[in-house]
């Protein structure tokens, strides 16, 4: 085992025994827990406001992107799945 691989493996087992006491105290494991669900919920709300605006400003949200990325991918898909079907009838 070369020393890179010697070093994650001491960092993984350090920060799995941090974790460890972290969480072993149940106050202190809700207390975390609410905290994440806080800023995720945060986040949530940053993400709406964020929206929100770029539509204001006539701008395209990141959600647009993301359903025009899936169409995109969709097409390619089926592109892909005719280009084959052509192929096997030009081979007969």
């Amino acid at each position: 085992m070369g020393i890179r691989q010697s070093l994650k493996k001491q960092a993984l087992g350090v920060s799995q025994k941090a974790v460890e006491k972290l969480l072993a105290d149940e106050k202190r494991a809700m207390a975390l827990a609410q905290a994440l669900g806080s800023v995720q919920r945060g986040k949530q709300a940053l993400d709406r406001s964020q929206e929100e605006l770029m539509r204001v400003l006539n701008f395209a949200p990141r959600s647009d992107f993301k359903a025009v990325g899936k169409k995109l991918s969709g097409l390619k898909r089926r592109l892909r799945e005719l280009d084959e079907k052509l192929e096997e009838i030009a081979r007969e």
